[in-house]
């Protein structure tokens, strides 16, 4: 244990920022072990041959500086600000001295990766929070939870270029090569769009239902509907799969943009539970690094039939 006196001066009642150290009236002899000091001291320590002994008696300087405020005349606005900043101070020293290091790399990887920086949300500088959403995810999606089967919870983009409804392609680029469980999931999906335009699902002439509150049995009239001009998809091709970029042409006949709207609605669950899709464009001749006539499977080029 080393003893270690100080002196301390208030040179103004109402700017506690003047609180100095000094050699003169008010002097206070306490207890100090210098493990984790910012201050420069001079000090003799006792020889300590058994490398055992421990401070026996350690007072927070905090409560000490509080209680020498409290009777200089301080007033109590201005008591609480000098404790608050105290506490401040005592805060970071303790985050950054036992903030674990496996935190804060999570904590830099958020910088640069927006799917981590999703999951970790609100809880970044949280240790234990952030420890409890990452067993969170990874119970739901599996050990790798980045892993595009597993979906991905950025949205992805969606965007226009020179859309014909009548004579287009769809482009579906994911994050990752698309595996056969990829294409069939995908390629399911617009099959079975296409099957319900086709019937004539997509006629935003007869929605009869979508304003009706759930709380209450609605009405449908049959006779109206079977008034509507119909709607039908006209044609599709087969879904096709280069590396990680998937495309279907697609004649949308006279249905209108509520397929649209309907198929992103699917595909927005697809991606965040399954796939992993980065973005999805409507229109335009080549997107990515697509190479037209190429449909060697040994260069990543696989198909699903519709």
């Amino acid at each position: 244990m080393h003893s270690l006196s100080l002196s301390f001066t208030f040179h103004s009642l109402t700017k506690p920022s003047f609180l100095s150290i000094s050699s003169s009236p008010l002097s206070l002899s306490l207890p100090f072990h210098p493990l984790h000091s910012t201050h420069k001291c001079s000090a003799k320590s006792r020889p300590d041959s058994n490398n055992e002994e421990r401070v026996e008696q350690k007072e927070d300087l905090t409560d000490i500086i509080t209680r020498l405020v409290e009777k200089s005349g301080i007033n109590a606005r201005e008591r609480r600000l000098i404790k608050v900043r105290e506490a401040k101070r005592q805060r970071e020293h303790d985050r950054a001295r036992n903030y674990p290091e496996w935190a804060r790399l999570l904590e830099n990887g958020c910088k640069e990766d927006e799917e981590l920086r999703a999951i970790l949300g609100d809880t970044i500088g949280k240790p234990d929070l952030m420890k409890k959403r990452i067993e969170e995810r990874v119970i739901k999606k599996g050990k790798d939870f980045r892993k595009k089967e597993t979906g991905s919870v950025v949205a992805f983009d969606v965007s226009f270029r020179d859309f014909n409804p009548l004579s287009s392609y769809i482009w579906i680029e994911l994050y990752g090569e698309a595996t056969e469980r990829d294409v069939d999931l995908l390629g399911t999906a617009i099959q079975s769009w296409y099957v319900m335009g086709r019937l004539g699902a997509y006629n935003s002439s007869n929605l009869q239902l979508i304003d009706d509150p759930m709380s209450h049995n609605p009405l449908y009239d049959s006779e109206k509907a079977t008034k509507v001009i119909p709607s039908s998809f006209h044609d599709i091709s087969d879904v096709e799969f280069q590396d990680n970029m998937a495309r279907v042409w697609v004649d949308l006949g006279t249905t209108d943009f509520f397929a649209l709207d309907v198929l992103l609605n699917c595909l927005t669950v697809l991606s965040s539970e399954h796939l992993g899709i980065k973005q999805v464009v409507f229109g335009g001749k080549i997107i990515g690094d697509w190479e037209e006539g190429m449909t060697n499977p040994e260069f990543g080029y696989r198909s699903f039939q519709i």
